[in-house]
């Protein structure tokens, strides 16, 4: 009989003592069970004990979290949470180095776990960790425990970071600045010291004028990856705290110290993989850094100003500063005028007055810096770009303004420029790490800032570009390249004006794809994006949209292998009533004239081709009307275009190429020569219904582009159906093991032997 459901099979075990075998109620309460183990194995004062989970934190069994005891779990008896907590901090009080070492380091096993932090915290254990912090005695392994010990505790989020005192935040900034230091305390001190600037305002602003930047620099430039990523933790952290004018004054020094060089060269390119951690605290500096945008993307361009207007006169003559400086010499003012407003048309500006255009926010201004960048560090491609454009028709020219304009704005959504930091990395690991009331990995952990709430869902927070770390002007450069990549994409679309969203689309997709590759450098990135041309595109889509609709799982790829055949039998069935049918043809006569019609079918029994001409606008004939006949097995083969004997002696112009996708011949004995029955199909299509029809007469596969199209079809529809009961069900990629043969086959009845 099956136990009940509240009931589970578990072992208890402790030190010393042979394991119990118990079946544990859940509807029993806990200290009852915690009694009846106790009394199993003759121990008194069952309130001095509790359960833990014996694998991983040895984590307290409470009345909350009791439901992940499940059949098969190994708990173990062990002091209660209150008694233990007395016992280590009295620990922390002893004379013995040694012992303080045992202690801390049975602390900070037991840290994670909520239940014992409350009873550590309720006796003052945090005091009492922060006095040998401050006290500085051991700057070893002893200062090393404590301070993950007072980590573990904090980041409970039982007691505030701000309640930290300032001597204390002042000491731990001296173990980060000081030259011969442990190298395990240094990350340990840079991860409170994080933890503290990303909560407290106040605190933060004494950690940032305690810890100077040259000092987070050489912490970076050390080969330990550990200290590496918590002192870009750090790095990161009071940058976020910072106003959006401290910020840009630190970035600033942080580059002309050559951090992004380091970075670049140092951590991405490492022989070291990088870390999750390290990764996010990357995407972090590359948001701040392109957050520095969002100023000159939220500003309108203002006509009134005489700086704006010079470099809107510099974009116009960089690109017709000969054309300009020839016609405009000896003009009015008025002409003047009117010949610049003329080549601000050209330049691609929608309105004669080019800043209407840039009122637009986003982008505003950032527009404005990136077509002047463009100008000025690719000269030659600025100017091919706009003279190109300015000799194609009208309605095919690539408006270079218009689509810098959007460019930019497609750029800024890509790389979310002017949106929240999504800083969701802690968010997951703390997430992580209190499942189950702070599980394995927990350890890694930090607190966040009340102040910059991660954003709930979001998945690609901490994914960064390592592109963007390998010159200065990453945004400027990256456009240099996009807008070169959306006139290529113009050209391959063959594009218009009214097909200007339709571009913008499509080069969306180009750089969306290829940023998600993550390509380590602008030139890998240029070479990458070039790759993905508008067909390749299109491929892709195609590819995915089979995908979601699951065409192109294996047992999908199966089924339509299996259908083939039978659908192949039903599109050459077609083909052959088509040819019994017939089709009127026209005769091509030695002057090119198509002046003459002839009938030709096939015979019910498809034995025969029967044909003859027919005047112009009767009515088809019969079969019997036929004069000619051509029997099936005489043919000897099938020819089309060039190969067919009634267009292959004539030239090459527009009206023979016309004749070469529709003509066709059939090559028959007739006595001693050969001989050849010559068509000229009215179309395509008929074309390929002949020449598949004639192919299935004489064996042979039917290749046309019509076939593939119709077997697609059919597949599709005869797959769907088949499929119908099977919506919304996953189908696996492999189909299940067949388990192995029995050892013999005793069981099987045999029906002949009768019973007595």
């Amino acid at each position: 009989m099956a136990p009940p459901r509240n009931v589970v099979k578990i072992a208890v075990q402790k030190p010393d003592a042979i394991p119990q075998l118990i079946r544990l109620d859940q509807a029993k309460p806990l200290a009852a069970v915690v009694k009846e183990v106790c009394d199993a194995w003759s121990l008194s004062h069952s309130e001095r004990y509790a359960l833990q989970f014996a694998d991983g934190h040895r984590r307290y069994i409470t009345e909350n979290n009791r439901t992940e005891i499940k059949n098969g779990s190994i708990l173990c008896l062990s002091t209660a949470p209150d008694l233990e907590a007395e016992r280590l901090l009295s620990g922390l009080q002893s004379g013995s180095r040694e012992r303080r070492r045992e202690t801390l380091q049975h602390l900070v096993l037991l840290a994670p776990d909520v239940t014992f932090a409350q009873e550590v915290i309720s006796r003052d254990g945090l005091q009492r960790l922060g006095t040998i912090i401050e006290d500085g005695d051991d700057l070893g392994e002893v200062l090393t425990l404590t301070l993950r010990a007072f980590l573990e505790l904090m980041e409970h989020g039982m007691v505030s970071w701000e309640t930290l005192s300032i001597p204390f935040i002042r000491k731990v900034v001296s173990y980060v600045n000081m030259n011969l230091m442990d190298a395990s305390v240094q990350p340990l001190a840079l991860r409170l010291l994080e933890s503290v600037t990303l909560s407290s305002p106040a605190l933060g602003q004494l950690v940032k004028s305690e810890v100077p930047l040259d000092r987070l620099l050489v912490h970076l430039q050390v080969m330990n990856q550990q200290l590496q990523t918590k002192a870009m933790a750090l790095l990161t952290a009071l940058l976020q705290g910072a106003s959006p004018t401290e910020r840009k004054h630190m970035l600033d020094y942080l580059w002309q110290r050559n951090l992004r060089q380091f970075i670049y060269k140092n951590i991405i390119h490492s022989a070291t993989p990088l870390g999750d951690e390290m990764a996010h605290h990357l995407y972090v500096l590359q948001a701040l850094t392109l957050g520095l945008l969002e100023p000159r993307m939220r500003t309108p361009l203002d006509p009134y100003s005489p700086e704006q207007r010079e470099q809107l006169q510099a974009l116009r003559q960089a690109a017709f500063e000969s054309e300009g400086e020839s016609l405009g010499a000896g003009l009015s003012a008025d002409r003047r005028r009117s010949l610049c407003a003329r080549e601000f048309r050209k330049l691609g500006f929608s309105n004669s007055n080019p800043a209407q255009d840039l009122e637009r926010v986003p982008p505003g201004l950032l527009a404005l810096d990136n077509m002047l960048y463009f100008s000025r560090h690719a000269p030659s491609a600025y100017s091919r770009f706009v003279l190109e454009n300015s000799s194609r028709e009208d309605k095919h020219e690539c408006p270079f303004a218009r689509s810098s304009i959007q460019l930019t704005v497609l750029l800024c959504e890509l790389l979310r420029v002017g949106e929240p930091c999504e800083w969701d990395w802690a968010q997951r690991v703390w997430e992580r790490g209190t499942e189950g009331q702070r599980g394995p990995g927990a350890a890694h952990t930090f607190s966040l800032s009340p102040s910059c709430p991660p954003a709930p869902g979001s998945e690609t927070a901490q994914d960064f570009s390592p592109m963007f770390f390998g010159q200065d002007q990453s945004f400027h450069e990256l456009f240099c390249v996009s807008i070169q990549l959306l006139n290529k994409t113009w050209k391959e679309m063959r594009a218009t004006q009214e097909d200007f969203d339709k571009v913008i689309q499509v080069v969306r997709e180009q750089l969306a794809r290829t940023l998600a590759l993550k390509p380590s450098s602008l030139e890998l990135f240029r070479t990458k994006v070039n790759a993905l041309p508008y067909g390749e595109v299109l491929r892709l889509r195609q590819t995915e949209r089979l995908h979601q609709e699951g065409t192109l799982a294996p047992p999908i790829l199966e089924l339509r292998e299996k259908l083939k055949p039978e659908l192949m039998g039903l599109i050459r069935q077609q083909r052959l009533l088509r040819l019994c049918e017939g089709t009127l043809f026209r005769k091509i006569s030695s002057r090119r004239r198509q002046d003459k019609l002839w009938f030709c079918c096939l015979s019910p029994n498809h034995k025969v081709l029967q044909y003859g001409d027919v005047e112009e606008g009767a009515s088809p004939p019969t079969l019997e009307s036929l004069p000619e006949q051509l029997p099936v097995a005489d043919i000897k083969a099938l020819l089309t275009g060039k190969d067919c004997p009634h267009v292959r002696e004539k030239g090459s112009g527009k009206q023979n190429k016309d004749l070469y996708e529709l003509a066709f011949s059939v090559s028959y004995d007739h006595g001693e020569e050969e001989a050849y029955l010559n068509f000229i199909a009215p179309s395509k299509r008929e074309f390929h219904l002949w020449t598949d029809g004639l192919s299935a007469l004489l064996g042979s596969p039917m290749g046309s582009e019509q076939t593939r199209l119709d077997l697609e079809q059919l597949l599709t529809m005869e797959t769907k159906l088949r499929l119908l009961e099977l919506e919304n069900v996953p189908i696996p990629e492999q189909p299940p093991p067949i388990p192995p043969p029995p050892t013999n086959f005793n069981f099987c009845y045999d029906c002949s032997i009768t019973e007595p």
